[in-house]
């Protein structure tokens, strides 16, 4: 076992479930198309990182689907909210004696092998790593111990977490990586050359 544990938190690719910002403009088949197609993407960056990992489900655990049980822990999201759900995943990391732990999203196409070796590395010398989103979020979040107010009153999903979370944090150390953009809306995904076949 390793010390450091990678948190991958999924929704389940289900019409209608998934990306519902950017289905409103291109609709819930192509959302899903993307969504399944930044799944994919995901599970090839994190697979060969050297470290624990553990896919959270949104709804329900998939025994056959693309993410192997060989390599992947498969476990159910718990909570009301997202952040109790972060949270519990932490404090289940850290009770099962992970040292590092660093959750990511599933939708990120900018994610890369080297980011998610970074965070863990700036873990060492740092008590928070932060992966700023360009729509005022984050896309990762490492830590060495649980910090709850990092995880409560937030309202997710909104310009305002990283700035609210930074805050949280200000007698911490903490590392910010390089800033990237989540697919969340059209205006996210229609310059980038990976997504244009689903557009055209």
């Amino acid at each position: 076992m390793s010390k450091n544990l990678l948190l991958i938190f999924t929704r389940n690719p289900e019409l209608g479930k998934v990306k519902t910002r950017l289905a409103k403009t291109i609709g819930a088949e192509k959302a899903l198309a993307i969504y399944k197609f930044l799944l994919a993407h995901t599970k090839k960056v994190t697979e060969n990182i050297a470290c624990d990992k553990a896919v959270y489900y949104s709804v329900k655990v998939r025994e056959d689907d693309l993410w192997n049980g060989e390599i992947y822990q498969k476990k159910q999201q718990l909570g009301e909210d997202l952040g109790i759900r972060m949270q519990n995943a932490f404090q289940d990391a850290f009770a099962n004696g992970y040292e590092k732990v660093l959750i990511v999203g599933s939708d990120l196409i900018d994610l890369s092998e080297e980011i998610i070796e970074k965070g863990f590395l700036q873990l060492a010398s740092n008590d928070v790593v932060i992966g700023p989103a360009e729509d005022g979020g984050y896309y990762l979040l490492g830590m060495k111990s649980v910090h709850p107010n990092v995880f409560k009153n937030k309202n997710w999903g909104t310009s305002t977490v990283r700035e609210e979370t930074l805050n949280d944090l200000k007698d911490k150390k903490v590392h910010l990586l390089n800033e990237l953009n989540d697919a969340d809306v059209l205006d996210d995904i229609k310059e980038h050359p990976a997504f244009q076949h689903f557009l055209n």
